[in-house]
């Protein structure tokens, strides 16, 4: 149960990871360069948020089956358009919600596989 938690952490900070590359591209965009302070802080912040949750997920990796996990991997692509939502106030048509539904089916079919 423990790995399942530590995976799913994993794909949390990937996720937040994404938002954080965002939120320098849109501080780089307003600076016009990458040397200033805050695109770079940023990006060094997600970069690292990145490292740290790729030596989590090797952990994870060596006490179960890649097979096994992987799927949870797909819950990004439910949380980094909900990241988006809060934090850039990006907006969804209705399909998007089914997909996520189906996405959510997907990943409880596999993980329980």
């Amino acid at each position: 149960m423990i790995i399942y938690v530590a995976a799913t952490l994993c794909v949390v900070g990937l996720a937040v990871g994404q938002i954080l590359f965002k939120v320098s591209a849109t501080a780089l965009s307003e600076s016009g360069t990458f040397f200033a302070i805050k695109p770079a802080a940023i990006l060094f912040a997600a970069m690292c948020l990145y490292g740290a949750t790729s030596v989590a997920w090797v952990w994870v990796l060596q006490k179960v089956e890649l097979g096994r996990v992987y799927p949870l991997m797909a819950l990004a692509f439910v949380l980094v358009p909900l990241g988006s939502h809060l934090v850039f106030g990006e907006r969804f048509q209705p399909q998007y919600f089914i997909g996520v539904a189906i996405i959510m089916v997907g990943i409880f079919i596999t993980v329980k596989a």
